[in-house]
Order: structure tokens, then sequence, then C-alpha cells
């Protein structure tokens, strides 16, 4: 398998796993976050089929992230999860803010949780050397 595939793809499952820790602990802490996930007004229901395709989001950013830390010359992990941060979290967390009628601690939330998933990932891509 590409190294870059087998990379990415655990760098998937495991964001996948952290993810869904994360949010459940979050939501134990802040019942107001969780109430807003149940908004089906903004988000889809957990029984629209197309919400399986939720699963799979981790495995994709994993695999273009993998792809990019290869590029830039396998960077040290604090240094890949602060370009990944710059470039795609904070723009794709102000765009969501401006657009979704969402609460600013959810975006906070997610802005860091985009931090720590690409951490998590950069830390993967080191581990995994074949």
């Amino acid at each position: 398998m590409n190294l870059i595939l087998k990379r990415g793809l655990m760098a998937g499952l495991v964001n996948l796993l952290v993810g869904v820790g994360l949010n459940m602990f979050v939501q134990m802490l802040l019942p107001a976050i969780a109430g807003e996930y149940k908004n089906t007004g903004i988000f889809r229901s957990w029984t629209d089929p197309l919400m399986m395709l939720f699963f799979v989001y981790p495995f994709i950013v994993g695999v273009a992230s993998a792809y990019l830390w290869e590029k830039l010359g396998k960077p040290e992990p604090a240094e890949f999860a602060k370009l990944y941060f710059i470039i795609a979290t904070i723009p794709g967390m102000f765009i969501t803010y401006t657009s979704f009628k969402i609460s600013l601690a959810m975006v906070l939330l997610w802005t860091i949780t985009g931090y720590i998933e690409a951490l998590i990932a950069a830390y993967v891509f080191v581990r995994i050397k074949k």
C-alpha cells in the first residue's frame, strides 16, 4: 500500500476515534452544544442516510494531510499542525461563523479540535515508517 495512503488512513482512523470521544465528552460538559447538534434546521438528522458519509470525512482529511505532510518535507508535528491550522482551520471557521447560525462556542470548539486533529495526524505520520 502506498505510504501516503497508509499514513492518511491511519490518521483518519485515529482522528475519527478521538473526534467521537471528544464530541461525547464536550456534549456531557456543555449541554448547550449538544442541543445545537440536534438542531435539524442546521444539521442533518442522524437518521438521514447521507450522514453515513460523515464518517468518511476524517479519512479524506487524513489522506490529504498525509500528502501535504510529505510535500512539505515531513515537518515536525507542531509545525505541521500550525500550518494546517493557519491555512485550513482559521479560514474555514471564519466562513462557518459568518454564514451559519451556530454559536461562537461551537465555532471555537471546532477551531480547537481542528488544531488537535492536525497535531494527532502529524504524530501518526511520524510513527508510520513503512
